[in-house]
């Protein structure tokens, strides 16, 4: 078996990324696409290869959770970023909203940071 980038499926990435820093703050979009050998071109994330590492680690329970106990999430507040995830990842639809409104959220939003336009472990701010 073979660690490529992403799993094998032909062009199976393919997700805009909405992100606004605050409330009336211009948005600002970012597409990654790919496919089995990686990020292709028409990919405008400021680093494709870091994004495709953060779906690998986390994808599937970022944007498919499975049902379970509820979690008990810090009542901190990380700032007013919102992104919003839409299209295909893998065959399956995408449709996600990542805040930093709790501990939660805040956790979700530094695993996926490379894909909402920043750098891992940073807020996503561009």
């Amino acid at each position: 078996m073979t660690d490529s980038p992403v799993p094998h499926d032909s062009h199976d990435i393919d997700l805009t990324i909405r992100l606004r820093e605050a409330p009336g703050a211009p948005e600002t979009e970012f597409r990654l696409t790919a496919d089995g050998a990686g990020a292709l071109a028409e990919s405008t994330l400021p680093d494709p290869a870091a994004a495709l590492e953060a779906l690998r680690l986390h994808a599937e329970a970022v944007f498919f959770p499975r049902p379970g106990p509820p979690q008990l999430c810090t009542q901190q507040y990380g700032g007013p970023q919102v992104a919003v995830v839409t299209g295909r990842y893998l065959g399956r639809d995408v449709d996600r909203e990542f805040s930093r409104t709790d501990g939660c959220e805040i956790s979700r939003w530094r695993a996926m940071a490379p894909l909402l336009g920043g750098t891992a472990g940073s807020t996503g701010a561009v």
